[in-house]
Formats: C-alpha cells, structure tokens, sequence
C-alpha cells in the first residue's frame, strides 16, 4: 500500500525536477548590434565636413532610423591615401574582426600622384580580399563606392577634361575587379559631375564634396545597401 501511494509521488517529483531543470537550461541569447567598417580616403573621412555629414555617417543614421541596430562606423580612411596607404593600415588596425558591411572606395590618390593603373589594380585585389575576409557574410556584406570627379570643382577646373577622361580609366579598374570579387559597385561619379552647375555641392576648400553631395551618394545606393543587412535582423 505504501508503494501504491509513493509510486504517484515520485512521479510528481520527477515531472516537477523536469520542469525545473528544462527552465535552468533556458539561455537568452543577446544579439549585437551590426559593424560596419568604412574603408577610404579622404571621401571617405569626410574632410572639410563635419563628422555628421561624412556619407558612412549618414548611411548609419539613415538605417538607424528605420530600426536598425548598427553601430557607428568604424573609419579607416585619411586624406592623401592611396590603395597601398589603406592595405598598411588595414594591416596596423585590423585583426581578426568581422563586419555585417564593409565600404571601399579608394583610388582617387593614385591618379592624383601618378600612380600606374597596373598597380591600382594588384592593390584592389588585394584590398577585396581583405575586406572580404573581414566581413561576416563574404562578398554580400560588402560595397564599392566609385572614386568622383574633382576635375569639377575649382581646384581642378584647369585640368578638368584630363582629370575626368583618367578618373574614368580608374574607375573601370575599379567596377571590373570589383566584379570579379561579385562586390557590388555603387557609381556615384555622374552625381560628382552636378557641381560643375551646383557649386553647393562642393565642400569650402572648393575641392571635396559638402555635405549635401554625400546624402545625394547615400540616396543613390541606400535602399541596396539596406538589403544587405535588412535581412540579418
């Protein structure tokens, strides 16, 4: 008899330990926020514009907005670089981290410097591979940007035409290689040419783009770009 009440007993035991153990094995997974790495130069940092009106900047704010939860992004850029300026300093700065995106847009130096076109291009192999490795979903996480005509404004007015024909030379380099790597490419030059007639669109060292000119690249590739990392949270 002692058994027959005991038997229901340890059956309520046993359930009730299930229980407690099933709710102890329960992990609350925390996601984190997206990374996005910004690699450039000068463009890309922004120079003579507030840090606000950097395009990486407000390609960020614009996703925040929409619910996003990305960081701000992480800047390896400076005015003058050049493709192998950014290969040393993605070497210096970068480790073992992984992005949900990642930007390139170099090059501009290297026309600007005389650097050959044959060289431009061994260096963005170089640099895709890198970016690639450093994003969380390979070449889907990652985007070019193309390098914009500064032949237009009034520090290259005087070599306008010859500035424009080799910028676009360069930047044929860069779509096809970054075709090869199947990186999307952005071009933003057509809009770069507007401040030839709106000279609204140039930043106040009558060189890089202002403010306005940046927003007007962010409209150009924002809603792909939102694609990119949409689907991740």
């Amino acid at each position: 008899m002692k058994f027959t009440y005991l038997l229901p007993l340890c059956l309520i035991v046993l359930l009730t330990g299930c229980k407690e153990n099933e709710s102890e094995n329960v992990t609350v997974v925390q996601e984190d926020a997206l990374g996005y790495l910004a690699l450039g130069d000068s463009y890309t940092i922004g120079e003579s514009v507030g840090v606000e009106m950097r395009w990486p900047v407000q390609l960020v704010e614009r996703l925040q907005k929409e619910g996003l939860d990305i960081e701000d992004p992480r800047i390896i850029a400076t005015t003058g670089w050049t493709t192998q300026d950014l290969l040393s300093a993605m070497e210096a700065q970068l480790n073992n981290e992984k992005f949900d995106l990642v930007s390139v847009s170099i090059g501009v130096n290297n026309q600007y410097q005389g650097k050959s076109i044959e060289a431009y291009r061994d260096d963005l192999y170089e640099i895709f591979e890198r970016a690639i490795s450093h994003s969380q979903s390979g070449a889907e996480g990652v985007f070019a940007v193309s390098i914009p005509d500064y032949g237009v404004t009034p520090f290259g007015e005087e070599r306008a035409e010859e500035i424009g024909k080799e910028l676009d030379e360069f930047n044929r380099i860069f779509e096809e290689v970054a075709s090869e790597f199947n990186v999307d490419f952005y071009d933003i030059t057509p809009i770069s040419r507007k401040a030839a007639n709106e000279p609204e669109l140039i930043a106040e060292d009558d060189l890089h783009p202002s403010g306005e000119m940046y927003r007007q690249w962010v409209d150009h590739f924002y809603e792909e770009v939102r694609q990119k990392v949409a689907i991740k949270k």
